[in-house]
């Protein structure tokens, strides 16, 4: 069982840099310090994989190579791979609010690939190992080998020779792209090595690492070009129909994401043989795996490939409790958590309590005038308590959102003057009053989105779903880590019981 603790919501990308945006360096060791300094023991991240289309992490083309966006320059000079010259190019000189990721991106692949070119005859063993050893390697290294091939195109739109892969002859393929498929391979063995030696810091602090799982993968992914049989694809690739979600509180037409859906058949004859695959590989690289829109497990939305909107779509039984069985038969309970919001009914609750795993709850969500389960006063000990998560606003961004009747409620039930609400920053007393009452709650795990702790408004908020741009970006300062009132924290977590 898990133990009664808090954590703070702190994506990789948020962190202070100078390289323009966090990733696995020096910065894994500040935030652990700050944590401590807090009194949390949690850190919970956003998918450390790679991000796609509008930068989201939920929406990359693999759903097991990491990001190498976060690739620590230092660690490449301090390992010999990149000179201090080169490392010096990979300084970003813009803004440090926010992720330019255009720049950054460019900064970081061509560090990588100087890295390649001086080490690669020197560890070409080791890559071969490594490819061999972790088979999503060489799916995720073939695929952004053909990517970069044919233009960048979808997989959907290469040449009939390479579109399926089943008509490649993969050796022959990389004996004659070995530069271009072994970069891939390395991108991926120096950043499970420097991610692996950021989870050796956290550990040495007692924090624990709560990663995040999409349910879904992109079409255009190394998951399902190397294995469509797993999906609900038609002859030609393209999908019969696709994910999303119903109108909720988000969006009045639902969110129409895109992705092909899983077809639980294919996979249960094959012992889900992809799924097992993936859980292993999240069990690699997490501490405990909060499982994104859990409600799709007992039934997901299916929208006609064609439909211009969400509202289209149907409920469509998902694959139940037998997954979980098997996951649990490898794996403890308590390094999972379910995403389980948005439209609940009683199948998904009875999914829930058959699993066994801890469900979520939001404050936010909590005043519509009803006894909301989203109350801190009505958090079962079974849960994970939030302020606010990335897809919210901050929680001081939400209360100026708030019309006036509901804003009201909420400040009388967190007991705070109404004269004082609107202060913002550090010494919010607001927000502050909004995580004093989750941490006071019986949920076994609090978790604070970093915003939150600094009292920040709507400016800093991570991602408003169903808009294409502009999300994914925030980023904080070391000023501001250090102007955070730790102690207030420290002692909140003493007096709730969480340190």
């Amino acid at each position: 069982m898990l133990k009664r603790a808090s954590g703070v919501l702190l994506n990789i990308s948020s962190l202070p840099s100078e390289f323009g945006i966090g990733g696995f360096g020096e910065e894994i060791s500040r935030g652990c310090q700050f944590l401590l300094e807090c009194g949390f023991k949690y850190w919970q991240v956003l998918p450390l994989t790679t991000i796609g289309m509008g930068n989201s992490p939920y929406s990359g083309n693999s759903a097991f190579a990491l990001n190498s966006l976060y690739v620590d320059p230092n660690r490449l000079l301090n390992d010999g791979f990149v000179t201090e010259e080169e490392r010096n190019e990979a300084v970003y000189d813009g803004t440090p609010y926010v992720v330019d990721y255009d720049a950054v991106r460019f900064l970081k692949t061509r560090l990588l690939h100087r890295a390649y070119d001086r080490k690669k005859d020197e560890i070409n063993k080791d890559l071969v190992k490594y490819a061999k050893d972790n088979t999503w390697v060489n799916d995720y290294a073939l695929y952004k080998t053909l990517k970069d091939k044919f233009e960048n195109k979808s997989w959907l739109d290469w040449p009939k020779a390479y579109k399926f892969r089943e008509n490649i002859n993969e050796k022959e393929f990389i004996k004659e792209n070995k530069e271009e498929y072994f970069y891939y391979v390395f991108e991926q063995y120096v950043l499970s090595f420097q991610w692996n030696e950021s989870r050796k810091t956290c550990k040495k602090n007692d924090i624990k690492i709560i990663g995040d799982m999409p349910m879904y993968v992109s079409l255009d992914s190394a998951d399902v070009w190397a294995n469509r049989g797993n999906y609900q694809l038609k002859v030609d690739g393209t999908p019969k129909k696709v994910a999303g979600v119903p109108p909720d509180y988000f969006s009045e037409d639902g969110q129409l994401w895109g992705n092909p859906l899983y077809d639980y058949a294919a996979m249960a004859a094959n012992g889900y043989r992809w799924w097992m695959e993936r859980i292993d590989r999240m069990m690699e690289i997490y501490d405990v795996l909060r499982i994104d829109h859990f409600r799709a497990f007992s039934d997901y939305w299916a929208v006609p490939a064609s439909a211009k909107t969400a509202k289209e779509g149907k409920w469509c039984k998902g694959v139940g409790i037998e997954l979980f069985d098997l996951i649990f038969k490898k794996y403890p309970k308590d390094r999972f958590i379910a995403e389980d919001l948005g439209i609940i009914d009683n199948r998904v609750v009875k999914l829930l309590k058959k699993t066994g795993l801890p469900g979520m709850r939001v404050m936010h969500f909590g005043f519509d005038g009803s006894n909301n389960i989203h109350l801190p006063t009505n958090y079962p000990k079974n849960c994970i308590g939030y302020t606010a998560t990335h897809d919210n606003n901050t929680s001081l961004g939400w209360l100026f959102e708030l019309d006036e009747h509901t804003r009201d409620m909420v400040l009388k039930y967190i007991g705070c003057d109404k004269s004082v609400w609107g202060t913002g920053a550090y010494d919010s007393i607001s927000v502050k009053l909004m995580i004093k009452k989750v941490m006071e709650s019986d949920c076994v795990i609090g978790v604070v989105p970093l915003q939150d702790l600094f009292g920040f408004g709507s400016d800093c908020r991570m991602n408003t779903p169903g808009v294409a741009t502009g999300n994914w970006e925030y980023r904080a300062t070391q000023d501001q880590f250090d102007s955070c009132r730790k102690n207030f924290f420290l002692e909140l977590n003493k007096a709730t019981g969480r340190f």
